[in-house]
C-alpha cells in the first residue's frame, strides 16, 4: 500500500490533535512565528523550563549531534528515535492512530515530510537562518515561513576505484558514461539510489537517452549506496553510478581507494527538518532548528560527518527529485524510475 494511501486511511485520526489540543496549536504557532531579537534566550529560557525534546530522525549520527545540541545548551534534554524513512513513516502512522503525539521535531527525507505535510501534520515555522538557504533547500508555507528545510544532503553521483581504473578515463557526463568502453564495468544499487539517478538521467537528457545505458551492461545488486561503495572499495567493481559522495569522503581518510565524480546532474537525498504541529516541546524544538541551520549546525555536518549543506555552491549541477511533487505524484514518478532500471539491466 502507498504513503499516499495511508494518507488517506488515516487522516480521520489526524483531526483529534487538531480539534482536542487548539489551545496549545496556538501555542505552538506563536512560537514557530516569534521573531523578536530575544530570540535565543526566549527559547533557551522556555526550553528548559520543558526540559526535554524528542527527535525524531533518520539520520545515523543523531546522538552525537544530539550530544552536542545537550552541551551547548545544558539542562535540555534530546531524547532521540532513529529509523529509516520508511520505517519512521509508519511510526509517525501508527501514532498518529493510536492518537499519540510524541515527536517534538522531525528530521528526515522528504517522503515522510510530504506525508506529514498533506496530512497537515506540520506547523510552518520561522528560523532566523532561513535566509541563507536557497528556494529550492525549503518547502514553503509562506513568504516568510517553512513547512520544512534542507539541512543536509547526500549528493548521487559516479564513483571509481583508482585501483581499477584511470581518472583519465573516468566518464564526466552522461554523454562519456554510454560509451562502448565502458561496458561490464559499472554496477548499480537496485534501491532508491539507482532509482533516483535514472529520474536524473530523464531530466538531464530525456527519457530517450535512458534506453543507451542498457549497452552498458550494468549489474544490478540489490542492496543500497552505501553497502555498493563498499563492494565498489573493495575491487567488486570498477565503477558504479549510485555513490554517495558523503561515504567516499568520510572512508578517504580510512585509505579507501574510491573516488566520487559529479555528472550532468546528481540526485541529492535531502534531509529536512520539519516542526510537528502537535509539539510538546515547541520551544527545545525550535532551538534544536535554529542550531541545525546555524553556520555552527552545517559546519558540523559538513566537516564531522561530510554530508554537503545547500548553502554552498560546488560547482555541479544539484536536484532534489521530490521537489514540486505531491507526495502522490512522487511515487507514481519513482515508480516509473524503478521500472527502467529493471528494464536496463534484464538479460
Amino acid at each position: 500500500m502507498s504513503t499516499a494511501r495511508l494518507i488517506f486511511l488515516t487522516s480521520i485520526f489526524f483531526v483529534w490533535s487538531i480539534s482536542s489540543a487548539v489551545a496549545q496549536t496556538k501555542s505552538v504557532a506563536d512560537i514557530a512565528n516569534y521573531r523578536g531579537a530575544d530570540r535565543e534566550e526566549m527559547l533557551k529560557a522556555s526550553a528548559k523550563k520543558e526540559g526535554k525534546m524528542v527527535w525524531y530522525t533518520s539520520l545515523t549520527a543523531h546522538r552525537e549531534i544530539a550530544n552536542i545540541f545537550e552541551a551547548k545548551y545544558p539542562g535540555i534534554k534530546v531524547e532521540t528515535y532513529r529509523a529509516g524513512p520508511n520505517d519512521l513513516t509508519r511510526r509517525l502512522l501508527s501514532e498518529a492512530q493510536a492518537r499519540r503525539n510524541i515527536a517534538d521535531l522531525v528530521e528526515t527525507t522528504p517522503a515522510t515530510l510530504m506525508m506529514m505535510r498533506d496530512g497537515k501534520l506540520l506547523m510552518p515555522y520561522f528560523s532566523p537562518y532561513l535566509a541563507n538557504f536557497p528556494d529550492d533547500s525549503k518547502e514553503q508555507a509562506d513568504k516568510s515561513r517553512v513547512y520544512w528545510t534542507t539541512d543536509r544532503e547526500s549528493i548521487v553521483g559516479l564513483g571509481y576505484n583508482r585501483n581499477l581504473i584511470r581518472a583519465a578515463e573516468v566518464p564526466k557526463s552522461f554523454a562519456e558514461l554510454v560509451k562502448p568502453e565502458n561496458k561490464g564495468k559499472i554496477g548499480v544499487s537496485g534501491d532508491t539510489t539507482g532509482v533516483r539517478f535514472i529520474g536524473a538521467v530523464i531530466k538531464a537528457k530525456g527519457e530517450e537517452f535512458v534506453k543507451q545505458l542498457r549497452a552498458l551492461d550494468m549489474k544490478m545488486h540489490m542492496i543500497s549506496g552505501g553497502a555498493v561503495h563498499e563492494l565498489m572499495a573493495a575491487g567488486e567493481m570498477p565503477m558504479s553510478i549510485s555513490i554517495f559522495r558523503n561515504h567516499v569522503l568520510a572512508a578517504r581518510p580510512k585509505g579507501a581507494p574510491t573516488e566520487w565524480v559529479p555528472l550532468d546532474l546528481n540526485p541529492t537525498n535531502a534531509g529536512g527538518v520539519a516542526l510537528p504541529a502537535s509539539s510538546n516541546s515547541p520551544h527545545a524544538a525550535l532551538l534544536f532548528v535554529d542550531f541545525l541551520l546555524s553556520p555552527e549546525g552545517q559546519k558540523i555536518f559538513e566537516e564531522k560527518f561530510r554530508f554537503a549543506t545547500s548553502t554552498k555552491d560546488y560547482g555541479f549541477r544539484r536536484w532534489y527529485p521530490e521537489k514540486g511533487y505531491t507526495l502522490e505524484q512522487y511515487e507514481k514518478a519513482e515508480d516509473h524510475w524503478k521500472k527502467l532500471l529493471r528494464d536496463l539491466v534484464l538479460k
